[in-house]
């Protein structure tokens, strides 16, 4: 089946190409590893093979894409040690903003909140996983928007694709979006209770426990031969 990119006047092509392949890497659409073949992809896209040469060479240059001799792109293996650097520093960032969105956060926003975990238990029963992630995603988005604190959402943005990418690998489990959720309903109640303590604890708590999975699960995230 071919995904045919949508035209956007505005953008040049090899920009679309780009956004397109970039958004696919980071969702799991095109695996780690995965081999990119230029000739196919181009086909798939519906474009010339110059965008996507293009395209590729400046997803080596994000890290995202690695060129092997003689073998042509690769999608970039998940790196554990870089993952654990990012939590490290997400797990207090976490809990800063958890602790600032219970003293800030509005009425509103934590019916928000609410409703994402319902929504998160219906996707686990459901099986579905990309509403998992999307949903993961949207909770964690909200709680820094209600810390109102701008810088906070700048340094978390920038840190949100590396995120992402071992997101998807992370609750494609059931017994993980299982703990997920208990640990997400915690946070939710401290948060409504606007009790800062007890919702930068959980924060960070949540945050560290992804981080112990991820020792566990060491073997995959690290470079294949």
């Amino acid at each position: 089946m071919n995904d045919f990119l949508p035209l956007e006047n505005y953008k040049p092509l090899r920009d679309v190409v780009f956004d397109y392949m970039k958004d696919a890497i980071i969702t799991g659409k095109l695996k780690p590893g995965e081999r990119l073949m230029e000739v196919q992809l181009a086909e798939k896209l519906g474009v010339s093979r110059t965008p996507v040469r293009e395209a590729i060479r400046k997803l080596e240059l994000e890290g995202l894409v690695v060129m092997l001799p003689r073998k042509g792109a690769y999608v970039a293996d998940l790196d554990a040690k870089d993952l654990l650097n990012v939590l490290e520093v997400r797990s207090s960032l976490e809990g800063l903003a958890a602790s600032l969105a219970a003293e800030r956060i509005t009425d509103e926003e934590i019916d928000k909140l609410k409703k994402i975990v319902e929504e998160f238990q219906k996707k686990i029963e459901e099986g579905d996983n990309e509403g998992l992630v999307k949903l993961d995603k949207e909770f964690h988005d909200l709680i820094f928007t209600a810390s109102r604190n701008d810088k906070l959402i700048q340094i978390m943005n920038n840190l949100q694709e590396h995120v992402h990418r071992f997101r998807v690998r992370y609750i494609n489990e059931e017994k993980k979006a299982k703990k997920i959720h208990q640990e997400h309903k915690k946070i939710t109640e401290a948060i409504e209770a606007r009790d800062t303590d007890a919702a930068r604890r959980w924060a960070e708590k949540h945050i560290r426990n992804f981080q112990t999975e991820v020792v566990k699960d060491i073997k995959y995230f690290s470079y294949k031969e």
